[in-house]
């Protein structure tokens, strides 16, 4: 990754989407921002991702909201994606977009949108002198999001005038920001009525709660400090005693998905090749981590390009060290 001087956050966030951010040669960050607060919009887990191998602090930035205009989408912050965050380790500084362009080619789309790096380095600041983990910064971080959600709906309306452009309804926004803290204070309750218990234990555990839908499975995480992270897993197989935990990545044009598909799915490997225990109602399985990769071509390596086959042996170094399988169409990969 890239390195920027703190002073030169601007142009960082203009220029990569993840970097290393050096406030002194002892004080780096490894930081990645969100274009959106949806996480199927441009790859937010494949910036993550980039960030993870970094032996410092990992922070990612995520607007509160993004309204593209009436003609636009607008998208709001989950509380499952801080969920996300705090498992991976995770800073995440809630932001909100405060400047942009009018969209040439629409009458009520904004482009270009633009952080309040005041409010961005202010946080980083903040950060650079606090001592618990992620998990406690994001809750304090979520604290803020009613206040946070009020200045991105103040921008928009500055926003909207400014350059002549419609915006989404204010009033439906501010209804939306609430769930938010809702997410939160019903995070919390679990988490304190299981502190004690959960206090010295050092792994991650899961109780599944499989409620399956076809092959869709739903999966409730609990870390050792008694939080529940709920997730799904796109596909769940069971091999006797074993449950197969499977993200899909899907590509119709190339012989393998983009390389931000794969790295989107490797999100969801890191958590589910490291649980500890496993249930079904009281019932314990053996779990196992698969990365399922499909195409609507016939999987050769031979067809690959140099950079597919790249990113194939670099994926198979993974899959080895980390414990989970590939499969790609209906091949599981050899990893030896």
């Amino acid at each position: 990754m890239p390195t920027y001087q703190l002073a030169n956050l601007e142009k960082a966030l203009e220029s990569d989407s993840s970097f290393i951010l050096e406030k002194s040669p002892n004080n780096k960050t490894a930081l990645s921002w969100w274009v959106s607060a949806k996480r199927t919009r441009s790859y937010p887990f494949a910036r993550v991702y980039d960030t993870l191998n970094f032996s410092g602090k990992k922070v990612t930035i995520i607007p509160v909201i993004k309204d593209e205009g009436f003609e636009g989408c607008r998208d709001f912050l989950q509380w499952d994606t801080i969920s996300l965050m705090s498992l991976l380790g995770v800073f995440v500084i809630i932001s909100y977009y405060h400047g942009a362009k009018r969209n040439e080619n629409y009458d009520n789309i904004i482009t270009e949108q633009r952080f309040d790096i005041n409010h961005i380095k202010e946080q980083l600041e903040k950060l650079c002198s606090y001592q618990s983990d992620a998990l406690h910064w994001n809750l304090e971080q979520a604290e803020n999001v009613p206040n946070l959600g009020k200045k991105a709906i103040s921008a928009y309306q500055k926003i909207s005038k400014k350059l002549d452009v419609r915006m989404h309804s204010s009033d439906i926004a501010l209804k939306k920001i609430q769930t938010i803290t809702e997410g939160k204070d019903a995070f919390m309750k679990v988490s304190r009525n299981l502190a004690k218990q959960a206090q010295h234990r050092e792994s991650i555990t899961i109780q599944p709660k499989e409620k399956l839908s076809g092959s869709k499975g739903m999966i409730t995480i609990k870390n050792y400090l008694g939080g529940h992270y709920y997730f799904t897993s796109d596909e769940i197989e069971f091999k006797n005693d074993k449950i197969i935990l499977i993200e899909a990545k899907h590509s119709q044009s190339n012989h393998l998905p983009s390389s931000e598909d794969i790295k989107d799915g490797l999100v969801k490997m890191i958590l589910f090749a490291n649980l500890k225990d496993a249930k079904i109602n009281s019932t314990k399985y053996e779990t196992k981590a698969q990365l399922k990769l499909t195409s609507e071509k016939a999987f050769q390596v031979d067809r690959l390009n140099d950079s597919q086959k790249q990113i194939l042996q670099l994926l198979k170094e993974e899959a080895k060290t980390n414990n989970f399988e590939i499969k790609i169409n209906d091949q599981i990969l050899e990893l030896a």
